[in-house]
């Protein structure tokens, strides 16, 4: 049988003990949400088949049923042996959505809400040498206000910049064989400038745990330290240094061994952070040409249908001149991010927050504890270089608890990861933030190189202190939008990131589809005006990065450089020679 998906999920934490689960499982809909009082699992036979991980909606899963799903179940056998039972069995699954209570030979082993993050059950005292069945009740409410959607359409069809639906598992799941001696987690902070990486983690048991460092399969660095049952720290001394960089990559495999187990992981060595308005990687300044991508597939939905298709939007983004994107109201599968820091493509990590109602109390609940599991999962990645847990929350007059809300949530991302900088919210409305991020979609050239030529003016005759009832970053209270400027933050010389911008329509033979403003009437036309949009922010010495919209046309949103199925619209060089020009606040 041919497993879709088989490559290991997360690259970054790989035992050779493992079983992928991929493939053909049983299946039905389970609309009332009852499955599990109606005990499914003991059923003879279920109604469907489905193809994991892709979700039903999708034509990889052999379903493609796209109207609202509130309920599926699934249910599969699976084999063990006496071996694979000497030590822990661990139940992995990559992402559900949205809750999922996982039964295993008929035992509830746990429930996990979160339809983006990873999440792990211990099966041992459940299983036994020989069959073992498995079976996952989900419910999935995108209209609920209480669960956070992302792009997923809440209307019945897709429309404007909601897509098709995501219901149940669209990531991997498999099994991991650990011995009752192990390793935890892990955690890497780098540094460079004095050749060495710093190490923190946990295990489970007492022991000498050892740790080696390759680079290109030589050994560069070793530590040997006698831990138990808790928290550890370890310092890697490495005799060669090689710093991680963009279009490059360059990554150190690390071998962890505690007792009998074994973990294949990885670090990159590099520093990112903000001096002034500059971003400098690696102690140089670096434009971020960044391109907005939403991780939607034609035939997978949310789900790649190969790896190869994972690195191909890497690939496409570099031949159109972009070092990065911004990974857009998704939380990425990590084998993504894998090649991210493989090839060297720079990335903001973001949460899908649209669909939370955030006047709700239970969407504190939500968003603390998923977005916590995001960050403690993705935190290694050398590629991410930001965090930005919400886009466009606005400040409408009937929010005002969202300045609370952002507050909070950027306190605990710098609390999780003090290495990295974080936006608290994209998009001109901000409570608590390092950058200062504005989504600017005017498609006229001429006012919007006016409009970046005045902020240069502006910072220029207030000394970069500007405040919040400025009307160059907010609107009055009075305005259309009902935005209130005294809730904003106001501007104290921070780094400024055109974080969207463009999205220039440009239908394709099959789909007419929306873009923002006319569609241009010749390609003459559209890479003029690419250039004069990209030009003005190119040029602005106090702006360190843009982010286009989009990579790639999603259904019915047609400002994409490339086609949903990613082809070339046009002359891709073009674009890449816009975009590779030296922006003015590059050393």
């Amino acid at each position: 049988m041919n497993i879709p998906r088989a490559e290991h999920p997360n690259p970054q934490w790989e035992r050779e003990t493992w079983k992928n689960l991929n493939g053909p499982w049983e299946f039905e809909f389970d609309f009332g949400c009852s499955a599990v009082e109606r005990r499914l699992w003991e059923k003879e036979r279920f109604d469907r088949e489905i193809l994991v991980p892709f979700c039903p909606e999708s034509r990889l899963s052999g379903i493609g049923y796209t109207d609202f799903i509130s309920g599926v179940a699934y249910r599969r056998n699976f084999e063990l042996s006496q071996e694979e039972l000497s030590g822990r069995v661990l139940l992995h699954f990559g992402a559900v959505d949205y809750e999922a209570s996982v039964y295993v030979n008929g035992t509830l082993v746990g429930s996990h809400k979160g339809g983006y993050t990873s999440f792990c059950f211990d099966i041992t005292k459940h299983v036994a040498p020989g069959p073992n069945t498995l079976f996952v009740a989900v419910k999935d409410d995108v209209r609920s206000g209480l669960q956070p959607k992302g792009k997923q359409a809440h209307l019945y069809a897709s429309s404007g910049c909601d897509y098709t639906r995501t219901t149940g598992i669209w990531q991997t799941v498999w099994l991991e064989f650990v011995p009752e001696r192990h390793i935890q987690s892990a955690k890497y902070y780098p540094d460079p400038a004095n050749g060495k990486v710093t190490v923190t983690g946990l295990v489970q048991g007492q022991g000498t745990l050892q740790l080696t460092a390759l680079w290109e399969d030589k050994p560069v660095g070793e530590a040997a330290l006698s831990v138990e049952d808790g928290f550890f720290t370890a310092q890697l001394d490495l005799s060669e240094t090689h710093l991680w960089e963009p279009g490059k990559g360059g990554l150190y495999t690390l071998l962890l061994s505690f007792g009998e187990d074994r973990v294949k992981s990885y670090f990159g060595l590099r520093t990112a952070k903000f001096q002034g308005r500059k971003f400098l990687l690696n102690g140089k300044s670096l434009f971020q040409r960044f391109v907005l991508d939403q991780g939607f597939y034609p035939d997978g939905i949310y789900t790649a249908p190969t790896e190869e298709d994972l690195v191909k939007d890497i690939q496409l983004s570099f031949a159109a001149g972009f070092n990065g994107a911004r990974l857009h109201e998704k939380v990425f599968e990590a084998r993504f991010l894998y090649h991210c820091d493989r090839l060297g493509y720079l990335v903001w990590g973001e949460y899908p927050n649209w669909g939370l109602d955030h006047a709700h109390p239970l969407s504190t609940e939500t968003y603390l504890n998923q977005w916590s599991e995001a960050v403690e999962r993705d935190f290694n990645h050398p590629a991410i270089i930001g965090w930005c847990p919400f886009n466009e929350t606005w400040g409408y007059r009937e929010e005002r608890e969202k300045n609370a809300l952002l507050t909070s949530l950027y306190k605990l991302t710098k609390r999780l990861d003090p290495t990295r900088p974080c936006i608290d919210s994209s998009g001109n409305y901000r409570i608590l933030s390092e950058v200062y991020d504005i989504h600017d979609y005017d498609q006229d050239t001429q006012s919007f190189q006016a409009r970046w030529d005045g902020l240069t003016d502006r910072i220029r005759e207030t000394g970069g202190v500007i405040p919040a009832e400025d009307p160059f970053f907010n609107s009055a209270p009075e305005g259309p939008s009902g935005r209130a400027p005294f809730f904003n933050q106001p501007y104290d010389n921070q780094p400024i990131f055109i974080s969207e911008y463009g999205g220039i329509r440009w239908p394709d033979d099959t789909v007419e589809g929306w873009g923002y403003g006319n569609a241009p009437a010749t390609p003459e036309e559209f890479f003029a005006r690419y250039k004069g949009l990209t030009e003005a922010l190119l040029n602005n010495p106090e702006i360190f990065g843009f982010c286009y919209t989009q990579l790639y046309d999603v259904e019915q949103e047609v400002n994409g450089l490339y086609t949903y199925g990613r082809a070339q619209k046009f002359d891709i060089s073009l674009i890449r020679k816009i975009n590779q020009q030296k922006a003015a606040i590059e050393d």
